[in-house]
């Protein structure tokens, strides 16, 4: 008989809640699990525990919760805070889900005995006869689509994974779900910010949490022209615009940092685009190795939208990415993830 046991992962949103019931629907043998990850931030505290625990009992399901604060610190945090300290931009979203909810959780339902694992993410695997292997898909709802942060899952988990979201069109329709079943976390709204910089500062948590201080520096442009003051080039990531303090003739942007002298640089519209990019931390989801170019759809950041470009494999680790048309915002920590259509080739992270 085949093994139907999912461990899901909740977060005590509705997402997660609505999942648990369509897996319970479908036959799964489910259990919730929840993971404590960091005190006091919006997907670690009493009151997700309590709505998560409460939705389980209400479709009668088991719930745990399982403490990996050290190892998500480890991974994640401080991932987070060296990487702004090397003038870098981390998306510690991506993180936690390569070494929490599809690592240590995934460990766990091992440990369980459980054949899969879930969350509620808006993405999709299927089997491609296509390509003979299991494929990570962008979800039918375009405007939540996660699969932009799903890239790093190990490639051999594909099979073992299960998004029960991936095929809703709207968030409207979740919570439709949700209410017709008298799930508490109908109503419950999205958490946005990062889950452990809860009120969105996270200048002030780098400054509580790390070495990092206010150290003033110049604002130059190019010609190396100084153009203001700065308070600290942690402060700052490529493509911003607001909160330079400067007034100049045209739009100003951060375009890169020379950590040496502390200064911040800027330049204009024209001078934030590139024709190509470096990226590295490569992982290939529906090949094993690039063997020669390739065409694709490259998405920067989570938000921005998708730019073609040409990619190839110039070392063990590196690919160069060629755009059609020269990109904006290219912010190395940030990841770079490529599409085939619909479909997850792969990613790393923006080296320069």
């Amino acid at each position: 008989m085949e093994n139907k046991k999912v461990l899901l992962g909740m977060s005590g949103g509705v997402d997660s809640s609505v999942s648990a019931y369509l897996l319970k629907e479908k036959g799964y043998d489910v259990m919730g699990i929840t993971l404590e990850l960091f005190a006091g931030s919006s997907c670690c505290n009493t009151e997700t525990y309590i709505d998560a625990k409460n939705v389980c009992n209400s479709i009668g399901i088991p719930h745990i919760t399982y403490n990996q604060k050290e190892n998500f610190k480890f991974k994640v945090i401080d991932n987070f805070i060296n990487e702004y300290s090397k003038q870098r931009t981390p998306n510690p979203c991506i993180e936690c889900n390569k070494y929490m909810k599809f690592g240590a959780m995934y460990e766990k339902a091992k440990e369980m005995e459980c054949e899969y694992i879930a969350t509620g993410h808006y993405a999709k695997t299927q089997y491609s006869e296509k390509y003979q292997r299991y494929v990570l898909k962008k979800s039918n709802n375009k405007a939540k689509d996660q699969s932009y942060v799903l890239y790093s899952v190990p490639k051999e988990l594909l099979g073992k994974i299960l998004f029960p979201l991936g095929d809703f069109e709207t968030k409207e329709q979740v919570r439709e779900v949700a209410k017709t079943n008298n799930l508490k976390t109908a109503n419950k709204p999205d958490s946005e910010d990062i889950c452990f910089i809860p009120d969105g500062n996270y200048k002030k948590f780098l400054e509580n949490n790390s070495n990092l201080k206010p150290k003033k520096g110049n604002i130059v442009n190019l010609k190396g022209e100084i153009l203001g003051e700065h308070n600290g080039l942690y402060n700052y990531t490529i493509g911003q615009r607001k909160g330079l303090g400067i007034s100049y003739k045209e739009p100003l942007f951060v375009i890169g940092f020379n950590s040496s002298k502390n200064e911040l640089i800027v330049g204009t519209q024209i001078e934030i685009l590139k024709k190509e990019m470096y990226v590295n931390e490569i992982n290939l989801l529906l090949i094993d190795e690039l063997k020669e170019p390739m065409r694709v759809a490259v998405k920067t950041r989570y938000s921005s939208k998708e730019d073609i470009a040409t990619i190839e494999m110039i070392d063990k680790d590196l690919i160069k990415v060629i755009f059609d048309n020269p990109a904006q915002r290219i912010t190395p920590g940030q990841s770079a993830v490529f599409y085939i259509d619909d479909i997850v080739l792969g990613g790393g992270k923006i080296l320069k």
